[in-house]
């Protein structure tokens, strides 16, 4: 029940607030500033259950930012001995002790971190500590499967990203032409699971259907142009995303299948249109 959204009964009102029936935690605190519009004795309450500042079970009416077992960006509004406290939307702040943090963390600062619920005190927690909490059993996505990602770091290779909150994967630098911070969501797709384990992810749907998509656009670009545009295999990856949204090799993939066709032509200077094509 600690850390858990629930319905409670409602025993009696005292002057700072009601008591609900609380099972193993025994009788909870609803304070009187949390107190619904409407009650009854009897009654139920939708509640979340925490630890106030005297580490007393407690109850309130509010969300959380984050639940248990939860990744979320929250931001350090103090500093004590004990750790870092984050503004997680409740009145007491949610700590994070010194011993989960892998840096040390700044007032002020947005941090990535994950929710939980100690075991030892009883205590829900944060921990900057991510690997420690994700997945590592093989997945049952496909690829071209849509997820969430929540970014978490950033390597030579490109950007690593927790998927629906489980498993880590990896989006590559040439599939990212925007700038990203640790802590944003962006939607994404599977691209492929491999042998080794590790998952691959872009931004784009994957598969024929996106490519042939892209193949009516060049198209319909190429007659718009009369006949030629100065785009191709030299142009820098960026431009081609600024022109048709998508990464270097799916563009590649779309004119190779063009060219296979012959509907177009390719050369060191762009791409023209096939007469007839």
């Amino acid at each position: 029940m600690m850390g858990e959204r629930v319905k409670l009964v409602i025993l009696r009102e005292k002057p700072f607030g009601l008591y609900l029936e609380g099972g193993e935690l025994g009788e909870v605190l609803l304070p009187r500033r949390e107190m619904p519009a409407t009650w009854q004795i009897g009654g139920l309450v939708d509640v979340f259950i925490y630890r106030d500042s005297e580490d007393r079970p407690v109850a309130t009416l509010q969300q959380p930012k984050a639940m248990p077992g939860e990744f979320a960006r929250l931001r350090v509004v103090e500093l004590t001995p004990v750790g870092a406290f984050l503004d997680w939307g409740l009145p007491k702040d949610l700590l994070v002790p010194f011993r989960e943090q892998k840096t040390r963390m700044e007032v002020g600062h947005f941090y990535l971190v994950y929710v939980r619920l100690d075991d030892a005190s009883g205590r829900i927690v944060a921990t900057t500590r991510l690997g420690l909490h994700l997945d590592l059993t093989p997945p049952l996505w496909r690829g071209g499967e849509a997820v969430d990602l929540i970014l978490y770091g950033k390597t030579p290779l490109g950007y690593k990203a927790i998927i629906n909150g489980s498993h880590s994967g990896l989006l590559f630098a040439n599939e990212v032409f925007q700038s990203m911070q640790p802590g944003e969501r962006v939607k994404g797709y599977i691209a492929a699971l491999r042998p080794d384990g590790k998952i691959d992810l872009t931004l784009h749907p994957p598969g024929r259907e996106r490519v042939s998509d892209l193949e009516r656009q060049i198209l319909a670009e190429l007659a718009a142009r009369g006949g030629f545009w100065a785009l191709g295999d030299h142009s820098p990856a960026e431009e081609i995303h600024s022109e048709l949204g998508v990464s270097k090799r799916t563009f590649k993939q779309a004119t190779g299948t063009l060219l296979r066709k012959r509907a177009i032509e390719l050369s060191d200077k762009g791409i023209r249109l096939v007469q007839g094509a």
